[in-house]
């Protein structure tokens, strides 16, 4: 069967609790007041510490876009408007229809809230209902055991370890936990999630 192609543009997505809106330098500093917390970036294969550091984080991201192979947004909540953190489509394979959700960091206030777990519901909605994915990706430090839960309780399957995976700026050898929902699975994910956020309280946050 010929899939749809994959229209990789900026989008707005947003549900009861978020707006995931497109990246761009004017959330700059909303996401440096939130960013600039050190403990958000522990398990992150760069550590963001200056303002400059932050301004290229966000370059990065928008040149990413720029080649079609991320689609970033800023996290925002919806009851008070407030930007709390970004997330990203990355490594986008639009010929092979598969697309990786990471990059995701959330202020600390927000964390334990209903909000990552929404944006993760709106991302793969997109990704399978309008993209026509075959398969999205998750991947996390294999020492962060936090992440490695909240993304299996999104309903993500772990595949495995990818060994000595990447060095990071710490200059640690980092090994990464690879996880994957894939389209037959997506009608029972969905379900799930969407039983969970019509519950008051959500746990929340999955990173890289």
């Amino acid at each position: 069967m010929k899939r749809k192609s994959m229209v990789i543009e900026p989008v707005t997505l947003e549900g009861q609790y978020v707006r995931l809106a497109p990246l761009s330098m004017q959330y700059f500093d909303q996401l440096w007041a939130i960013g600039s917390d050190a403990e958000l970036w522990r398990w992150t294969p760069y550590q963001i510490r200056t303002a400059d550091e932050m301004r290229t984080y966000i370059k990065t991201a928008l040149d990413w876009q720029e080649v079609g192979t991320a689609l970033p947004f800023v996290t925002i909540e919806l009851a008070t408007n407030q930007v709390v953190g970004s997330t990203r489509f990355g490594n986008i394979d639009s010929s092979n229809h598969r697309v990786e959700i990471g990059w995701t960091w959330i202020g600390r206030l927000w964390q334990r809230t209903p909000i990552n777990t929404e944006a993760k519901f709106l991302m793969l909605q997109h990704a399978f209902e309008t993209w026509h994915c075959i398969r999205v990706e998750f991947k996390t430090d294999a020492l962060n055991e936090k992440s490695r839960a909240a993304i299996l309780r999104i309903g993500a399957k772990e595949e495995g370890i990818s060994r000595n995976h990447m060095i990071t700026e710490s200059g640690r050898i980092r090994n990464s936990a690879y996880y994957s929902i894939i389209d037959a699975e997506w009608p029972q994910v969905k379900a799930d999630l969407q039983a969970r956020l019509s519950r008051p309280s959500v746990p929340a946050t999955a990173s890289q």
